[in-house]
């Protein structure tokens, strides 16, 4: 992806290289591979990872709270700056289809983290992956996550791959706005469990059909490979992948994300269409 040079998002809160100091001793690694397989790229996924990482953190010894920092590297702060941009490309491409549709985009906020965070939604760890948290609008993301997503994921490593996690996240946000994440969660009250899964795995290939939307907006920044490493990102986190992966089986009742190939099959229809209406995956016959 060409990024070089252009804007950066005013919005983007660094706070890589800063501890607070509380590390969950004993048994955290493992408890933290779970949570991030089960928890990845979740919409309105601070709600879901609050309750899992406070009871975990509770559950666990902490240090004494402590602050402290360190000077970023040279390479993370050009990745800062290549999230940055692609981030400023969200916000161009959002608000100019807002403003064709007669609406006006609310600009969300992006919080780099190592290691744990404070939000809205709850406190969170590096363990959850990438998420947005409605409470307070914002994406959170310790960019760790990619060298898992390249490494024990399978993803092609590129930058573009990282351009559509931001881009998903960012998707949850446009539901947010407009009212469509409020209206899951009525519908999904009164539903099982099992059928709740489904309204989640749908919200969740919407917002893969919007970071291809957002893709067919930005094509003249993109290069030969990219849109590849978007769609191996897409397959890597797939339901039945990870849990294969994990299991060694699948069990579609428990999806939330929904297949690899739904994950790709939505995200390629919004590249090509770049049409935000395209995206009803609430009523679509086939995912």
């Amino acid at each position: 992806m060409k990024w070089k040079g252009r804007r950066k998002s005013s919005n983007v809160e660094d706070r890589r290289g800063m501890s607070m100091g509380k590390k969950a001793a004993g048994g955290g690694g493992i408890i933290a591979i779970i949570i991030l397989l089960i928890s990845i790229f979740g919409g309105e996924t601070g709600k879901q990872i609050a309750p899992i990482l406070d009871q975990f953190t509770q559950s666990s010894s902490l240090t004494t709270e402590t602050s402290s920092a360190r000077e970023l590297t040279a390479k993370e702060k050009e990745l800062g700056d290549f999230v940055a941009t692609v981030f400023a490309d969200t916000e161009e491409v959002w608000t100019k289809i807002f403003e064709e549709n007669g609406m006006t985009y609310e600009q969300p906020g992006m919080v780099l983290f190592t290691g744990q965070v404070s939000t809205a939604c709850g406190n969170a760890s590096s363990a959850s992956g990438p998420f947005y948290c409605p409470g307070d609008k914002k994406v959170y993301m310790d960019l760790d996550f990619f060298k898992e997503l390249e490494t024990r994921f399978g993803a092609k490593g590129g930058n573009f791959a990282m351009a559509y996690v931001i881009a998903h996240e960012v998707g949850h946000h446009v539901q947010t706005i407009l009212g469509i994440t409020r209206k899951v969660r009525q519908i999904q009250s009164g539903m099982s469990k099992v059928e709740a899964n489904k309204m989640t795995v749908k919200q969740e290939l919407q917002a893969d059909f919007y970071a291809g939307v957002w893709a067919h907006h930005i094509k003249q920044y993109l290069e030969e490979g990219d849109i590849d490493e978007a769609l191996s990102a897409a397959h890597a986190v797939g339901d039945d992948a990870i849990q294969k992966r994990m299991q060694g089986h699948v069990t579609p009742d428990s999806f939330t994300h929904g297949t690899s190939a739904q994950r790709k099959r939505w995200f390629t229809k919004g590249f090509k269409t770049g049409d935000i209406k395209q995206g009803d995956t609430y009523t679509a016959e086939d995912l």
